[in-house]
């Protein structure tokens, strides 16, 4: 079937590939949604990648099962659910790093898989009908205008916060201890870059899906990691990489009929390959040909 749908619009011209999608409003829908995560998640990620932390989006993306289970279970919004389970995990591995003599990445690990087989098992023992494969992987067409005004509004909160705190998170992230020796509430900077992630998750996983949200949190920053040198310039030139990635990647799935999740990621693979053979000062090629 798919490749009967690129057969078909082989011959179009360029402008008929972009706007065809266009008329009709999930791939509208889509498109915006994706177009949010894909600023917002290398926006939060950044912070995770240059703290070495990025196994925390990892685990934050399980996490927020048991509050999803719970909230469908009640018939709440699922975003609060997902938003409580995923802080009282970060809150959790914060107590377990602080108070005993549990290795941070020990304490990850067990968190991520413990809540999402609590998940699992919520969703079973509760009979709750949710697709959990677009659950888990992304559907383009259960996108909907309710979902892009709250990912659009996490986005404000997310970007504000982001731009109003920039200095505290920039101390944060390359001197922790310096940071709190100035007095900074670090353990409050901590749960507020986590209360982040959340949100962004919970922002990005009607088009990721909650498994592969840790690909947009972590692929556009360490892209635009191996570009630039400052955080500021980072942040910006992954929420670009992480845009291009979620547009082509929606299209790639609308026209050969692929799940919107992999599409996506498929696409921060390539750009993270051509930024690793081609950046200008960390790339395998230039870099090699200047010496040469």
């Amino acid at each position: 079937m798919s490749l009967m749908l690129v057969a078909q619009t082989a011959q179009l011209p360029f402008w008929a590939w972009i706007t065809e999608p266009l008329t009709l409003e999930f791939m509208r829908n889509a498109l915006i949604a994706g177009a949010i995560a894909g600023v917002i998640c290398p926006a939060i990620g950044c912070f995770l990648i240059v703290q070495r932390m990025s196994l925390l989006g990892d685990v934050m993306t399980h996490t927020v099962m048991p509050g999803m289970a719970i909230a469908f279970f009640w018939r709440i919004d699922v975003a609060i659910g997902a938003f409580v389970s995923g802080l009282g995990s970060a809150f959790l591995i914060a107590l377990l790093r602080s108070q005993t003599r549990v290795k941070v990445d020990a304490a990850m690990a067990l968190t991520s898989s413990s809540f999402f087989a609590i998940g699992i098992l919520l969703i079973s023992i509760l009979k709750i009908k949710i697709d959990l494969h677009g659950f888990l992987f992304g559907d383009i067409l259960s996108v909907t205008q309710t979902d892009i005004n709250r990912a659009a509004m996490i986005a404000v909160i997310v970007l504000t916060a982001i731009a109003i705190f920039y200095k505290q998170l920039l101390f944060y992230t390359f001197d922790r201890i310096g940071a709190q020796a100035l007095g900074l509430p670090i353990n409050l900077i901590y749960l507020g870059l986590m209360a982040g992630v959340t949100l962004t998750i919970i922002a990005s996983m009607q088009t990721m899906g909650v498994v592969l949200v840790v690909s947009l949190l972590v692929g556009p920053a360490i892209t635009a990691y191996l570009l630039v040198k400052e955080l500021h310039q980072m942040i910006f030139v992954g929420a670009g990489v992480g845009l291009l990635a979620s547009e082509i990647g929606l299209y790639a799935s609308y026209y050969l009929n692929l799940p919107s999740g992999p599409a996506i990621v498929v696409m921060v693979l390539l750009l993270f390959a051509l930024a690793l053979i081609f950046s200008p000062s960390q790339g395998l090629l230039l870099p090699r040909l200047r010496k040469h």
